[in-house]
Formats: C-alpha cells, structure tokens, sequence
C-alpha cells in the first residue's frame, strides 16, 4: 500500500550507548557545581514539578536557542507512489472476433504504429460477415432493377405511384444493408484490400486482423498461435506510449490544502543521481477509506525509460502557494517512546520544558508546526539531544 513518508524512531545503536555514557559522566560532573546561576531546571506541559543540575558555562554555549516568528513559505509535501502506464496513452486490445490465431506478427518491446496489424485470426465471425455481405449486396441488386423497371412503368402512366414509392423505399433499405455489412467487416478487422476483393464477388481468405489502435510499444502479448479467442473478451497485446508515465501518490488530508493542480513534483527512484520532474494534474475526489490518503496522479516524462510500471517512487510535491505559519528547524525536533514529536522551549532562566507539537509538511531544513507553538516561544535548536538525555537522569 502507498503511505506517506514520514520520520521514525531510531533504534539506539552501541556507539550511541557509549556518547550516552559519556553524557552522563558529564552530567554527574555538572551536578558537583555548586554556582547557583548554572542551575537549569526541566519540566512539561503536564508538571510544575522541576528537577535541577549544573551546567558549566561552557555547556551552555552550546545550547542554542531561536525566536519563534510567523514566517511565509511554501511547504513541500513527501509521499510515496507507484509508477504505472499513462492511462490515457496506453490500452489493452482485446480480439474483434473469435477463432484461433492463425499468425501472430508482433512481440513485446516492439514499436507499433496506428492500424499495423499484430495477428490475424481465421474467423466465422469474418466468414459470416462476407455472407451477410453477399446476400445484403444480391438484395440491393435486384431492388435496384425491380426500382427502374417500376419507374419506366410509372413514366408510361402503367403503374400506380405507390407501387413506385415502395419499390424506392425496398431499394433504400437494401442499400443501407449493404452499408452496414460493410461497416460490420471493418469492425471485424478486415482490410480494405479484402473488403474490395469481396465487392468484386473474389474469393477472399477469412482471416480477420488483430490492430494496434494507437501508436506506442507492446509492453504484453497475452496469446499464442493456435489459441482460441473470444470476440470482445480474449486480450490480446497491452500497448503504452512510454514517453510519459503517471505516478500514483497518496497524500493524507492533514496536507492536501499544500497540493494543487499544475504544481511541480519532484520524483526519486533507485538508481539515479538527480530526481526526474513531473506535474500534479489529477487529485482524486475520494479517499481511502481505510488509511484516509488521497491519490494524487502526477504526470511525468520519460523520454530516458527511467520510469517502468509498478516501480517505487518517493515524491516531493513544491507547494505553489505561499502559506503563513511556524517552522523549526530539523535540529530542534525530537521524538518520545511513542515517536511523537516534541521540542524543548525556555520558560524562564535557565529552564526549559518539553512541548508536544504536531508537524505538517517539511520546507527545506526545517518543518512546518501546525499546533504546539506560537510565536515569540524560544526554542533549543541546538543541543536538544543534550537536554533530553540529562532530563532523563
């Protein structure tokens, strides 16, 4: 299932126990200082109880702290996605009529144009076709004679103008009969070369032909000489124009207001240096019921063959429109046992407490805060780690 990118908790690895180590060697050092004004005390949101320790004044140099203000930017959106074939340049063709395969012509990975022929099929469907023809067309003859033979009549006053308006009518219908048995073994499939043999009353092979209906690459053949086909039913080839592709992405409702049609996206895929760009230019209007995540179908070229189907992608959609609101920078950001994040923020001198936050997309080094801060707050960008770990001492 595609699912939004979105950080996770590290699981702490040896070396990261020994800088622990180290941090609490240095955090006992600390609490031997007696200097009142290196006291710093911690807290939550949910405690006014605090607990102090000593910081040398070196320590705290390498706390730094930064004033929350209301900013202007323009968030990216990370997802995941799932590279497919352009629906509206690619398409399965299913056999026009049914009987075995006789000759198949194309194979996969070849490049087809418009009306080629990809198989040819010996049909009954064809074989009944060029007989409905014959009859239509031996009808049309004789009511085209029966029609002049009344109107030299009805010109010499030998015959009442009904029976000549019905013997016209008679030759109406048999040419339109004609027409649409014509039109009925172009449906099927036959070549105009035979269809022309059939009008000369020639003897024809009944083979129907299986055509590519657009320009583009065989991706699938799907039969077999010899095997039987269904008209309408049997899918004989998939053909696609690779030289664009849609990537199918998933965007949770907390983001979608960042995302809009005619956006850029950038796209990211194993084995390439640089992301390849593409444009939002569908958003679907329903959800999945079960995640909440939207489809967002971005179209993007593929002129180099980087992109195949059912392939992994990372996506960056570039928020066009300006948005106001807090961001901090990734060095602030820190996650509890239930990986949620949260920050530390000064509430007095020398104190700080920890402050749950909810994130929305990221911009740059820094992430969008939906709730949690205000402007004005101040907050440990650096050194963060330092404070969690001696919190927890």
């Amino acid at each position: 299932m595609i699912t939004h990118s979105m950080t996770t908790k590290l699981v702490v690895p040896r070396t990261t126990a020994i800088v622990g180590a180290l941090l609490l060697a240095l955090v006992s050092a600390c609490s031997k200082s007696s200097s009142p004004e290196s006291s710093v005390s911690f807290g939550s949101d949910t405690t006014t109880k605090a607990r102090a320790f000593s910081l040398t004044a070196q320590q705290r140099a390498k706390i730094h702290l930064d004033t929350l203000r209301v900013m202007s930017y323009r968030p990216d959106v990370d997802a995941t996605g799932t590279v497919v074939f352009n629906g509206n340049r690619s398409t399965q063709i299913l056999s026009p009529v049914s009987g075995p395969v006789v000759r198949i012509l194309a194979d996969v990975g070849m490049n087809v144009t418009a009306g080629q022929p990809l198989a040819f099929v010996s049909s009954p469907d064809f074989a009944s076709a060029v007989a409905d023809y014959r009859k239509s067309e031996a009808t049309y003859r004789n009511a085209k004679r029966v029609a002049d033979r009344d109107s030299a009549l009805f010109a010499n006053d030998a015959l009442a103008r009904a029976d000549l308006e019905q013997a016209q009518t008679d030759l109406a219908s048999a040419g339109a009969d004609v027409e649409a048995a014509v039109q009925n073994m172009r449906a099927l499939g036959v070549e105009q070369s035979q269809i022309d043999a059939v009008r000369q009353d020639k003897a024809v092979s009944i083979e129907a032909v299986v055509r590519a209906p657009i320009t583009g690459t065989i991706v699938a053949k799907l039969i077999s000489n010899g095997q039987l086909l269904q008209a309408g039913s049997t899918p004989a080839f998939t053909i696609a124009d690779l030289s664009s592709m849609w990537v199918m992405a998933s965007v949770y409702a907390d983001q979608l207001s960042a995302v809009s049609v005619g956006e850029s996206a950038d796209l990211y895929i194993a084995g390439t240096a640089r992301p390849i760009t593409g444009t939002v230019d569908y958003i679907a209007s329903l959800a999945d019921s079960g995640t909440n995540a939207v489809s967002v179908r971005i179209l993007a070229p593929n002129d180099r063959r980087l992109l195949r189907n059912d392939m992994f992608a990372k996506v960056q959609i570039h928020s066009a429109a300006a948005h106001q609101g807090i961001l901090i920078p990734a060095s602030a950001l820190q996650r509890d046992d239930e990986n949620l994040p949260f920050v530390f923020i000064v509430s007095g001198p020398n104190a700080y407490v920890r402050r749950r936050i909810d994130l929305g997309g990221r911009v740059g080094n820094n992430y969008e805060v939906t709730s949690g801060l205000a402007a004005g707050d101040v907050v440990v960008t650096d050194g963060s780690l330092f404070l969690e770990f001696a919190e927890s001492q």
